[in-house]
């Protein structure tokens, strides 16, 4: 039988971890996807995406379906990462190259490159190492434009979702934003004239 999220949602507010369960499982991943591009480390990944959890368990009752359950969930993940101040340091690259934001989900499996065909293995071990080398640029940014980056560059958010959801100014956002991509091209050797991939929505 399939269960709808609503469902799961009602059983879940009633007590239901089974329910709440099975729920989780639907955002696990991208939870965890986000968590471990922004404090860099999969440990700390894994300690920030249960911490993230265990707060949606407790405040679960408070869902009042004025938004979808995974804005709901993405803001307490939001909240999360704003009161960890952590950073990881990481050994600067000196290749250039240019990557889409989309491509930084292949490091999250590495069943990707075992699933290829054999004929591809070369290209998709070259792009690994490109989506490598973003990562570790990433660890360039501080906490706050990281994690604005990613709201805007892999989650889709627009200036004023982010604002709202971090507290703070439009023009905040946009200059910590203008901050980090600069930095990131700096580390990347990307010139002036590349752009770094832009979400939907980005002039709002």
């Amino acid at each position: 039988m399939i269960t709808s999220e609503d469902d799961l949602i009602e059983r879940a507010q009633a007590g239901d971890s089974e329910a709440f369960c099975e729920l989780s499982r639907g955002y696990q991943r991208r939870i965890y996807s986000l968590a471990l591009h922004y404090c860099r480390d999969p440990h700390d990944a894994e300690d920030l995406s249960q911490e993230v959890w265990l707060k949606a368990f407790k405040s679960l009752g408070g869902f009042r379906r004025e938004a979808s359950f995974y804005t709901w969930l993405r803001q307490i993940t939001i909240n999360t990462f704003l009161n960890r101040q952590r950073e990881a340091t990481f050994m600067n690259g000196n290749e250039v190259t240019r990557i889409r934001m989309e491509e930084l989900d292949a490091v999250d499996d590495s069943r990707t490159l075992v699933a290829q065909r054999s004929g591809d293995l070369e290209s998709g071990l070259h792009r690994t190492l490109l989506v490598g080398r973003v990562m570790q640029a990433l660890g360039e940014l501080t906490p706050q434009q990281r994690l604005i980056f990613l709201l805007k560059h892999r989650e889709g958010m627009t200036y004023g979702e982010i604002s709202r959801a971090c507290e703070c100014s439009t023009g905040t956002i946009k200059k910590s934003l203008f901050r980090a991509v600069a930095k990131l091209r700096q580390h990347l050797g990307v010139g002036a004239e590349d752009r770094v991939p832009a979400a939907a929505g980005d002039n709002h």
